[in-house]
């Protein structure tokens, strides 16, 4: 019932979404295929509505310039062939910034978006290496991919630890998949710099099983323990770490988890866990206000529920679409109009510490960089919300570059 549910709720958006604004020359498109139905449904709903209530705030108070955005919404299933296929109706009915909010669809888009000159956003997910600008000129991580936050992660670890972390045990416990594999050369240089014993602990996928990964978790006794999951499995993890008495105050996550997990778990017995974050949630900053009163409470056009404003991954939704918004301002006033899809790819490359009025980890991009910089902080649940433990900060720039680097080169003679 609840899966017919969101395949409905996934259907009625693309009706009720796809000509949000007039009919108008000034208008710039946006496509979001997304996972509503199968692996990524944990995220998919909160990321949408962040992304279209940002949209729909901003038309509300006249656009940028006169340019007005509209969007497209689809279910994809996370199915690459079903993701290219509405790639290119939403191509055809005029998108040409794309989110994909996907992993496998967004790699499998990826050469005809690029040869399509169409701009794609990845924050967070994708691949980690179009943070490189000079191989993946139309495409933006505008976040802290993968690298970076393992790089972060660790020297979070380096500083709890009064800057030594020499005989220490650190643990990744990771879904056995190419997402849960992907920080494990960070971490494995990291160990060679710094003197930390890595332990290596996968579980398969989709990490509803996970009880014979942490007895070997708990038999290495690690001094902190890195959780790598998305979905279904973090829940399970944290649950995982709490029976087998790992202390949560070192226990930390990738940015995928999130204030339902907590509830999962028990937001009381999760007290003390550890994760990345780029966003802040809640919402106490002006943009989140902003769209509570002037698309809820006076327009009555917010595109969900009222409840998942402000949550970890509507912000991130908001992260997704803001600094393309900017982008957007920047192109009419330096550029001048039309404002065109070019135009807008060129203006990306110029925004310097954009951060949403402190909503967002300040996002640098230039033409070789359009990862951001790579920042983010560290928080900690206190059993009702998030709290900050670190101020923004990134980390090993020269690891990750290395990595980026490494893996734009095998793209350009592989296409893979």
């Amino acid at each position: 019932m609840k899966r017919a549910l969101i395949v409905a709720l996934a259907l009625a958006l693309v009706g009720a979404t796809g000509s949000p604004a007039p009919a108008q020359d000034k208008v710039v498109k946006f496509g979001f295929p997304a996972d509503y139905t199968k692996v990524y449904t944990f995220i998919t709903e909160e990321w949408i509505q962040g992304s279209v209530d940002y949209l729909q705030y901003i038309n509300l108070k006249g656009g940028v310039g006169g340019y007005k955005f509209e969007w497209l919404i689809t279910d994809h299933g996370n199915e690459p062939q079903r993701g290219i296929e509405a790639y290119e109706r939403f191509k055809r009915e005029g998108a040409t910034i794309f989110n994909f909010v996907s992993t496998p669809v967004s790699r499998a888009a990826l050469p005809r978006a690029l040869n399509d000159k169409m701009i794609v956003v990845m924050p967070f997910h994708g691949r980690s290496d179009v943070a490189d600008g000079s191989v993946f000129t139309h495409f933006f991580s505008l976040g802290a991919n993968y690298w970076s936050q393992a790089a972060s992660i660790t020297k979070y670890t380096l500083d709890q630890e009064g800057g030594n972390l020499k005989g220490k045990k650190l643990a990744l416990v990771h879904i056995d998949s190419p997402f849960g594999k992907e920080p494990i050369p960070v971490f494995e240089e990291l160990s060679k710099r710094l003197g930390f014993e890595l332990g290596l602990f996968p579980y398969p996928s989709p990490g509803n099983e996970q009880s014979a990964t942490w007895t070997q978790v708990r038999r290495f006794r690690p001094d902190w323990t890195i959780l790598w999951g998305a979905g279904v499995g973090q829940p399970v993890a944290i649950r995982e770490a709490i029976r087998n008495g790992m202390n949560l105050e070192r226990v930390i996550s990738v940015i995928w988890v999130a204030e339902k997990d907590m509830q999962v778990v028990g937001a009381q017995q999760a007290r003390g866990l550890l994760r990345f974050e780029a966003a802040i949630p809640g919402r106490d900053t002006a943009i989140v206000q902003g769209i509570l009163s002037e698309v809820y409470q006076k327009a009555g056009k917010g595109h969900g529920k009222i409840e998942n404003v402000g949550t970890t991954y509507y912000v991130i939704g908001i992260n997704s679409v803001a600094p393309v918004v900017e982008a957007v301002r920047i192109a009419r006033e330096k550029f001048g109009e039309p404002v065109t899809t070019e135009k807008i790819r060129q203006a990306m490359e110029t925004l310097r510490n954009f951060d949403e009025g402190g909503l967002i980890a300040p996002i640098t991009l230039t033409p070789k960089d359009h990862e951001g910089g790579g920042f983010g902080r560290i928080s900690q649940w206190d059993g009702t919300k998030w709290v900050p433990k670190s101020g923004w900060f990134n980390a090993y720039r020269e690891i990750v570059w290395d990595l980026v680097k490494k893996s734009a080169e095998e793209f350009q003679r592989s296409g893979k």
